[in-house]
């Protein structure tokens, strides 16, 4: 059965952002001539980093580097882009700007910046031959701050679309969002960017928020109901999803341990994505650990927290986003579209 929406959010619905967790900042470019983008956290004197790939059809860049059998034990940056596998060219412009900062991996006289990357598929949406290259990149760093980031339709979540199980006709937007929590000695933020072939839902309220919608375009038609009920899409195009994260902690983390939060911190995207990890998408998260907190960190917990965090900002992706309208007329609702609609119909 399909499922109304309350009433539209004021403001996403968890406290904090990613840039709790110090000396991290967080950067956007948002390009003008068509929705997509890249966002960058920074870190400019080096965190460990893991990763866990976990989509079938990832775009990635300087993954191997994280096994923690590996040489290089810190990253600089994480980027995040849309633009697909083209927009893995804004890592580039990361690594410029690092570098006129004099920041990265001493190798003889260079400084090498290590900046892995992901990549989201939004070039259904508006002239695919505009996508995030290197002058985004550097822009990115450039408006990088120690401010809470903006959230929605902004960076790498500008072109983010959402519920395209069956059918972008009937997919909402998505959108960026960030969260942050303090448990004990440690402070934990996520950023994530929404670009979800399934639905999202509100783990804490068990509230559908966004996602394929049914056929008057009105209401949320639930897929995992409907898949269950024996209502099978038809088949969907290879890459067209995504869901890109960096979750952090202050924590002091071995490069092992990093990659094991990564891990853990996709039982966030489980719990507020359905169908997630899918073989159309390339779902992947980063983990960084800024090493502000001395001793050692118990993993157990911060695991924990980490897929809560990132839940969180799943949520706050999907409130902050605003409806798109794509070149064809054809209009993309968010989540706070559908609200006000039901809101206006309702006072009639």
């Amino acid at each position: 059965m399909a499922t109304v929406l309350d009433s539209p959010p004021s403001q996403p619905a968890y406290p904090g952002a990613i840039t709790d967790v110090a000396p991290l900042k967080v950067g956007h470019f948002t390009d003008p001539r068509r929705p997509t983008g890249c966002s960058v956290v920074l870190c400019e004197a080096g965190a460990t980093c893991g990763v866990d790939v976990r989509g079938a059809a990832p775009g990635t860049r300087e993954t191997d580097l994280l096994r923690p059998d590996n040489l290089v034990e810190q990253v600089h940056a994480v980027m995040l882009a849309g633009g697909s596998a083209f927009g893995l060219d804004a890592a580039g412009g990361v690594m410029r700007w690092l570098e006129q900062q004099g920041h990265g991996f001493p190798v003889g006289p260079a400084r090498v910046p290590i900046v892995p990357a992901a990549v989201l598929f939004d070039l259904l949406v508006g002239d695919h031959r505009i996508r995030p290259d290197a002058a985004a990149g550097f822009a990115a760093c450039a408006a990088a701050s120690r401010h809470p980031p903006a959230q929605g339709n902004v960076g790498a979540g500008a072109g983010a679309t959402l519920g395209k199980l069956f059918g972008i006709a009937h997919s909402m937007k998505g959108g960026i969002g960030s969260a942050s929590l303090r448990a004990g000695r440690y402070t934990l933020g996520a950023l994530v960017a929404v670009n979800a072939l399934g639905d999202v839902r509100d783990p804490a309220s068990g509230r559908l928020l966004a996602g394929s919608r049914s056929a008057d375009g009105h209401r949320l038609r639930d897929a995992a109901a409907r898949l269950a009920a024996g209502d099978l899409p038809a088949g969907a195009l290879a890459g067209m999803a995504t869901t890109l994260g960096i979750v952090a902690t202050d924590a002091t983390l071995t490069k092992a341990q990093a990659n094991k939060l990564a891990t853990m911190a996709h039982d966030g995207l489980a719990r507020s994505i359905s169908p997630v990890h899918t073989m159309t998408d390339g779902d992947t998260l980063f983990a960084l650990g800024t090493g502000q907190v001395e001793g050692a960190a118990d993993l157990t917990v911060l695991g924990a927290l980490a897929a809560e965090v990132t839940a969180r900002a799943v949520v706050n992706a999907v409130l902050s986003a605003h409806g798109l309208t794509l070149p064809d007329g054809q209009h993309l609702p968010a989540a706070r579209d559908l609200m006000e609609a039901r809101d206006q119909m309702e006072t009639r």
